[in-house]
């Protein structure tokens, strides 16, 4: 459970990691699940120390429900914000004129 979290937060830590070890998760993976989505509301809610401008400006993760998990039909991977980021991180020329397919083609040959 993270840190300075309150009850609310711990019963919904423990809700997220059962329902990912009943839907197959090990776990390691399921209180990995469980931290993440907890510790990204507590960014959003201004309540955590740390936080990304992505985490905070993007959609809280109950509302997104595994829109870019990779494990459904429809836009799947990163938003073209968090792609641009790593591409800036990473230094890539000419990131500000690519779309998301460019960037992730970018990004991908490293």
């Amino acid at each position: 459970m993270p840190a300075g979290a309150n009850r609310k937060q711990e019963r919904q830590y423990e809700h997220i990691k059962r329902g990912a070890e009943r839907r197959g998760s090990s776990e390691g993976r399921a209180e990995e699940i469980a931290a993440r989505t907890v510790n990204k509301n507590r960014a959003q809610q201004g309540q955590a120390k740390q936080r990304s401008a992505t985490s905070v400006h993007d959609i809280s993760p109950q509302r997104r429900g595994g829109l870019r998990s990779g494990n459904r039909t429809g836009p799947l991977g990163r938003t073209k914000a968090q792609l641009y980021e790593d591409a800036r991180r990473a230094g890539v020329d000419g990131r500000s004129k690519m779309n998301k397919a460019e960037l992730e083609k970018a990004l991908a040959r490293g």
